[in-house]
């Protein structure tokens, strides 16, 4: 038998989802894309009054023409204002009379067990809802570009083809992620809204795409020697696979089996620590980079271009 307590949070959990789907669905659209290799099908939520919308960079790759269809009917075509594959994220334009915005979350404040919403199209089922929690935070997405998303969100709400580009929402109807892909059975994930990507965000609509740093090093993470370990104050690490040849950091001396230790007086414990500092104002910028090499800890400078992409 279900206490009368039991009910009552079943109510609570029900209201909260209710008032979700109410506030932000309207605000969510059915994305159709062709190209040359056909149809494709996906989700995107509008974050402007002037006709913005927000989708995954992999829903527009290659289009041709773009469409998207609202639940109250309207269908308007838009167009790709940017694309970033780098962390599968794209603005559209559309061109007509939307619904409000989606309010910004923060997904820094978000917490593994948090209840969590994922509004979008799966599998062309317009206007669908699933809801479930944070199954896990930081959690690392490979991307078609060969680039890793950092701190992706991980959730148990179902998702489906054609989920992609959808709102991930906070309790609060914020938008705090992107649904981006579907690892597995009861397993989502979605790209995070936080100011690093808010600012990847501003930079697709004002200037139509994202300038990075570029060092050319290609590393692997490892779990550092007790002797190194107890000098940085990290077990891991990111060794030096191989240098790009003519890169930046060939020209400042970077050798295969140097261990990164830190760059710009940054630590670096990861892969993804160099990534995380090769932002647009680290172009052109004199850089010092501390590696292991030989026993020892040496110093070298560095120089970052900007990266650039197909």
């Amino acid at each position: 038998m279900v206490r009368m307590d039991e009910h009552e949070a079943l109510d609570a959990y029900s209201a909260a989802v209710v008032r979700i789907a109410e506030t932000v669905l309207p605000s969510v659209a059915a994305v159709t894309v062709r190209s040359t290799r056909g149809a494709g099908a996906g989700s995107a939520s509008v974050i402007s009054t002037d006709g913005h919308l927000l989708t995954s960079a992999h829903v527009v790759a290659g289009a041709r023409s773009t469409e998207v269809a609202f639940g109250d009917g309207a269908v308007l075509p838009a167009r790709i204002v940017g694309s970033d594959p780098l962390s599968d994220l794209a603005v559209l334009a559309a061109e007509g009379s939307i619904p409000p915005p989606v309010p910004w979350g923060d997904a820094t404040g978000l917490r593994v067990g948090q209840l969590v919403v994922a509004l979008g199209n799966p599998l062309g089922l317009a206007g669908s809802v699933t809801a479930g929690i944070v199954s896990a935070l930081g959690r690392s997405l490979p991307t078609l570009s060969g680039r890793v998303v950092d701190e992706v969100i991980q959730t148990d709400a179902i998702l489906n083809p054609g989920n992609s580009g959808g709102v991930l929402a906070d309790s609060a109807g914020r938008m705090v992620g992107v649904n981006t892909a579907v690892a597995g059975i009861g397993l989502g994930l979605a790209v995070p809204i936080n100011p690093i990507t808010r600012e990847i965000i501003d930079a697709l609509i004002t200037r139509g795409r994202v300038r990075r740093a570029w060092l050319g090093v290609v590393g692997a993470q490892i779990t550092l020697s007790p002797e190194l370990a107890a000098r940085v104050g990290s077990r891991t690490g990111m060794q030096v696979a191989s240098v790009v040849a003519g890169s930046p950091a060939a020209g400042a001396g970077a050798r295969a089996g140097d261990v990164v230790v830190s760059l710009d007086h940054a630590a670096v414990r990861s892969v993804t620590g160099i990534q995380r500092l090769m932002v647009e104002t680290a172009i052109g910028r004199r850089m010092e980079m501390t590696v292991w090499r030989n026993g020892a800890l040496v110093d070298i400078v560095v120089h970052p271009e900007e990266l650039r992409t197909p």
